[in-house]
């Protein structure tokens, strides 16, 4: 099983950072998924193990996948099956799945501020975070100059304005109540 997860991993790896890079990791799942369900099937690990040349085993295996694969997907099998890899397809698709949740623990927070943070505050502020998100962060930061101190911080739906502007318009608040 180690063996096997060795042999898929390159190719999760391949599939996940393009798929990242092109902002649809949604899609690429679903055509591993859907590609490994065919590769798990009876009648076709009999062509893939067969002796056909790898060119005709691409093309079948495409031929049965149809439409569910876009140009790069279909690239991405011709090259498993050069390579003879397509029985492992299963394997790169459980890999594509764990580098996902890997990639999604990490949280993404934008920090706010009225000037350049420095290393050490940015530190401080993702080691906060990550303590109370209870996850890795990647912090990101923006300069606003109509801050004047303090900072914003956002991440998903949620923003902590812990900037002076905030904190007035919030004491303006509670004041005309």
């Amino acid at each position: 099983m180690s063996e096997l997860s060795t042999v898929a991993r390159p190719y999760a790896k391949a599939a996940f950072d393009f798929a990242l890079e092109q902002g649809q990791l949604d899609k690429w799942q679903e055509m591993l998924q859907f590609s490994a369900l065919v590769a798990e099937n009876e009648q076709v690990v009999e062509y893939i193990t067969s002796s056909l040349a790898s060119g005709q085993i691409s093309e079948i295996f495409l031929q049965i996948c149809d439409d569910q694969l876009d140009q790069y997907g279909q690239n991405f099998i011709r090259v498993m099956a050069e390579n003879k890899r397509l029985a492992i397809l299963p394997e790169v698709f459980n890999r594509f799945n764990a580098l996902r949740a890997e990639y999604e623990a990490i949280k993404k927070v934008i920090v706010v501020s009225a000037t350049e943070l420095s290393q050490a505050q940015e530190e401080k502020i993702a080691k906060a975070m990550e303590k109370r998100l209870g996850q890795k962060v990647r912090l990101t930061t923006e300069i606003d100059s109509t801050l004047l101190t303090g900072i914003i911080i956002k991440y998903d739906d949620i923003v902590i304005d812990g900037s002076s502007r905030g904190q007035l318009n919030r004491l303006t608040q509670a004041l005309s109540l």
